[in-house]
C-alpha cells in the first residue's frame, strides 16, 4: 500500500529543467481543505519556505498544495530567495483558484543559487494534468543524493473507520537530529483538530526523525509536513485520548520506517546502526547518549570495518556524553550488547571470538543496547557507518552540480561519487573483464537478506540489468528459507531443520510452493522487469526444467527432494529470444509430485547442465573466512581439502559441496559474496581483487 495515496490526496513529479533529465519539481495536492502540522529546521540560516510555513502552521490556515522543488535549495542567495519563493506559491495558488497562503513550498538541493523561477512558472501546467493517486514520482521528484524513494505506509481503525497514513520522504546526507535534515511529506484521511495534530507529529519527530544521524550536518530546509483532510469521517482526534494514542504509535511508525530508510540510504553508507540506550534517570538523558553514540565517528567508522572494538568505542563515547550531560555512569553499572553479544560489563570488555563478532557486524543493521544504569528511562537512535565514500560524495560536490552563466543550476547524473583518478583504475579494470564476460553465462543463486529486504532486490535488478547490457548472459535461482518460515508460523506450524534441510510434509510442500513460485519469485521478476529487464519466472517443474526424486536419509524428511537431472532446453529457447529466466527450487517427482529443494544445489546443478562459466552465490556471509579475515581466493583442490579435514564452515557445508560438484562438472569458477552490501556483485566480478570469495576449479 506503499504506492497509493490516502483518500483526498493527489500527487505529480516531472522534469521541470533544474536538472538534466531527471524528476526535480513534485506537487502534492489535497481536493479540499486540510489541516496542517509541520516540524521545522532551527538552523538560523534556514531558507526563507522553512520560516513561511512555520508563519501558516502558527496561523491555523488549511492547507491544499505542497510543491518540492529539488536540485536548488533556494537558500542563502539574498533577498531573492524569498521572493522568488513567495512568485513561485502565487502561480501556483492561481492555477488551483485557491489562496497564496494555502500553497506551501519545500526546496533542497545545492546552496547560494538563485531559483529559475521563470522557468519554474512556464513549466508549472505541465504538472496538473498528472496528478494521480500514486506518490512514486512525486517520491522520486524529491531526491538529490538519495539512491533510493522513501516511502511508509500504515492504517488503523477509529470509531470503526479506517484511517490511512502515508510517508514520503529524502534525505541521505547533512542529517543531524534536530531536525535531521531531509524532507518529510506524511498525509492522512483521519479527522484531526490542530493543536491536537500538531501534539502528535511533534511527538512522533521527537522519537523518530529527532533522534536520527548521518553525519551531524544540519541542513538549511528541513521541513516535515503532515496534512491531514478529515475524509475517513472519524471523530476529531484527541491527542491525549485511546483514539489519539493509537493515532500516535501509526504516525510514530511512519516516522520511524522513513527515519531508517534515510539511514540505509545515507551518503556512502553500508550498514544501519540502531542504538537503544536504558536504565536512564530520565527520557532526554537516555535521547542524548543514544544520539552521541549512533552520531559517534569513531563508532561509525568501527561499524564500518566491522572492527571488533567498536564496543569499547560505544562505550567511551556513552562516557563522554554522559560528563557532558552531568548525568550518573558508573562503569561497574554499564552493560552493553552489540548484535546480541554482551560486550562489556562489572567495567570490562568482553569478546571471546572476533572473528565471529566480525561477522555479526558485517550485517545490515548492526544494533545496539547499552544500559547505562538503573533509571527507568529508555531511547532510541538511528544512525549509519561511515565509509570511504562519503568523503567522496562531499569532496567531490561540485561534480554533482552545474551552475550555468544565467545562474540556474543543472543536475549532473554522476558515473559514480568518486574522484577522477579513483574512477579512471575502477573503469581500465571494469573493462578487462567486460570484454571477458561478453557471452558467457552466469547463474546466480540469490539468498538471505537480498530476499527480503525491498532495497536490496531493487539493487540486486540494477545489478542484473548491468551484466545483461555488457554480454553476460544471467540465470537467476533464488530461495526463500526466511519467508517460508514467516508463512509457516502465521498459519501456526512450526519449522524442523534436520542437517540443514527442512521437513516438509503433504501441507507444508503446498505452503513452500506457493512462497517459493508465487510470492517470492514473481516480485524477483517484477523488480527485473522494472529495472528494464524481460524476467520470466519459472518453478523447476516447468517444462520438465529440474526432475528430482525423494532424498535419501535416515529420518523421513517428507517430499524434501534431490535432483535427478536437469532438461535446460526450455532456458535455451528463453536465452536466444532475450530472457531472464528466474528459477524458484522446486522439483517434478517421476509420478508428477513436488519436491522442495535445497536452493544452493538447484543452482549448481542447473549451472552444471546449462553449462555456465560462473555461479555466484549471494547471500549472508563476506565469502570465506581465516580468523577475522575473508578468503580471497583458493582453488577447488584446496576447499576440498579443507573440507575433507572437518574445517568448520558450519551452514556453508551443503553450499560449498555444491560449488565443488558444479566445479568438477566444468563451471570455471564460483564466487561467494555478500549480498548484504548493495551492489557487491558488480563489485566482486569487475575489479581485481573482488570482495568475496573466488573458488577457482583446480
Amino acid at each position: 500500500m506503499t504506492d497509493v495515496l490516502p483518500k483526498g490526496f493527489l500527487a505529480a513529479g516531472r522534469n521541470l529543467g533544474i536538472k538534466n533529465s531527471k524528476r526535480d519539481v513534485g506537487l502534492l495536492l489535497a481536493e479540499g481543505p486540510a489541516v496542517l502540522a509541520a516540524c521545522v529546521s532551527d538552523n538560523r540560516s534556514r531558507a526563507s519556505c522553512v520560516s513561511r510555513t512555520e508563519r501558516i502552521r502558527d496561523s491555523h490556515r488549511p492547507v491544499r498544495a505542497i510543491l518540492a522543488v529539488s536540485g536548488n535549495a533556494n537558500a542563502l542567495n539574498g533577498v531573492h530567495g524569498a521572493q522568488d519563493d513567495l512568485r513561485l506559491a502565487e502561480t501556483l495558488a492561481r492555477q488551483l483558484a485557491v489562496d497564496a497562503d494555502e500553497v506551501l513550498t519545500a526546496y533542497t538541493g545545492v546552496l547560494g543559487y538563485r531559483l529559475p523561477v521563470g522557468r519554474l512558472i512556464e513549466q508549472l501546467p505541465k504538472l496538473l494534468p498528472e496528478l494521480v493517486d500514486r506518490p512514486r514520482n512525486f517520491a522520486e521528484s524529491i531526491l538529490t543524493t538519495d539512491r533510493a524513494v522513501k516511502l511508509a505506509y500504515r492504517e488503523l481503525f477509529i470509531a470503526g473507520q479506517r484511517i490511512r497514513l502515508h510517508g514520503v520522504a529524502k534525505g541521505a546526507g547533512m542529517i543531524a537530529p534536530s531536525l535531521a535534515t531531509m524532507l518529510a511529506f506524511i498525509t492522512t484521511d483521519a479527522a484531526v483538530e490542530p493543536d491536537d495534530w500538531q501534539r502528535v507529529l511533534q511527538r512522533a519527530v521527537d522519537d523518530s526523525f529527532n533522534q536520527l544521524t548521518v553525519d551531524g550536518e544540519m541542513s538549511t530546509n528541513d521541513q516535515i509536513i503532515a496534512l491531514a483532510n478529515g475524509r475517513a469521517r472519524n471523530p476529531p482526534l484527541d491527542a491525549d485520548s485511546p483514539s489519539g494514542a493509537s493515532m500516535q504509535a501509526a504516525l510514530t511508525e511512519v516516522c520511524l520506517d522513513l527515519a531508517r530508510q534515510v539511514a540505509d540510504d545515507g551518503e556512502g553508507a553500508t550498514r544501519r546502526i540502531e542504538v537503544r540506550v536504558e536504565g536512564a534517570d530520565d527520557a532526554e538523558a537516555a535521547r542524548a547518549v543514544a544520539r552521541a553514540v549512533a552520531g559517534s565517528v569513531l563508532v561509525k567508522a568501527a561499524v564500518s570495518g566491522a572492527d571488533h572494538t567498536a564496543g569499547a568505542r560505544v562505550v567511551a563515547t556513552a562516557g563522554a556524553a554522559a560528563a557532558r550531560l552531568g548525568m550518573p555512569f558508573e562503569l561497574e553499572d554499564v552493560a552493553l550488547r552489540m548484535q546480541g553479544e554482551l560486550l562489556f560489563s562489572s567495567g570490562a570488555l568482553h569478546i571471546e571470538d572476533s572473528s565471529h563478532l566480525r561477522r555479526k557486524l558485517a550485517e545490515p543493521v548492526v544494533d545496539v543496547v547499552l544500559n547505562v544504569g538503573s533509571g527507568g528511562a529508555s531511547a532510541r537512535s538511528i544512525g549509519c557507518d561511515l565509509t570511504y565514500d562519503y568523503v567522496k560524495i562531499n569532496a567531490d560536490y561540485s561534480a554533482i552540480t552545474h551552475t550555468s552563466d544565467d545562474g540556474r543550476v543543472a543536475v549532473r547524473e554522476r558515473l559514480a561519487p568518486l574522484g577522477p583518478s579513483i574512477k579512471k583504475k575502477l573503469l581500465l579494470e571494469a573493462l578487462r573483464y567486460i570484454d571477458q564476460f561478453r557471452g558467457m553465462r552466469a547463474i546466480i543463486k540469490l539468498g538471505g537478506h537480498g530476499m527480503v529486504d525491498p532495497r536490496l532486490e531493487e539493487q540486486f535488478a540494477e545489478d542484473v540489468l548491468l551484466l545483461r547490457s555488457v554480454g553476460l548472459l544471467p540465470i537467476v535461482v533464488h530461495g526463500g528459507a526466511s519467508e517460508i518460515t514467516r508463512t509457516l508460523e502465521r498459519l501456526g506450524r512450526e519449522s524442523e531443520f534436520v542437517d540443514g534441510l527442512r521437513v516438509t510434509d503433504h501441507d507444508s510442500m503446498a505452503v513452500v510452493e506457493m512462497v517459493l513460485t508465487g510470492a517470492v519469485n514473481q516480485r524477483l521478476v517484477a523488480a527485473l522487469n522494472r529495472a528494464g529487464h524481460s524476467a520470466v519466472g519459472l518453478s523447476g517443474k516447468d517444462g520438465g526444467l529440474i526432475r528430482a526424486r525423494r532424498i535419501d536419509s535416515e529420518r523421513d524428511l517428507g517430499q524434501v527432494g534431490e535432483v535427478e537431472s536437469v532438461d535446460v532446453s526450455l532456458l535455451g529457447i528463453l536465452e536466444r529470444d532475450g530472457y531472464i529466466p528466474v528459477i524458484s527450487p522446486v522439483g517434478l517427482g517421476p509420478s508428477g509430485e513436488t519436491y522442495n529443494l535445497n536452493s544452493d544445489v538447484a543452482a549448481a546443478e542447473l549451472a552444471r547442465g546449462f553449462g555456465a562459466a560462473k555461479l555466484i552465490f549471494l547471500g549472508d556471509e563476506p565469502g570465506l573466512t581465516e580468523a577475522d579475515r575473508v578468503v580471497s581466493e583458493l582453488t577447488s583442490d584446496q576447499l576440498k581439502q579443507r573440507l575433507d579435514r572437518g574445517e568448520g564452515f558450519g551452514p556453508t557445508q551443503m553450499k560449498l559441496r555444491a560449488a565443488l560438484m558444479a566445479l568438477a562438472s566444468g563451471v570455471s569458477s564460483v564466487h561467494l559474496v555478500d549480498g548484504r552490501v548493495p551492489h557487491n556483485l558488480i563489485a566482486e566480478l569487475f575489479t581485481d581483487t573482488g570482495v568475496g570469495t573466488l573458488i577457482r576449479r583446480a
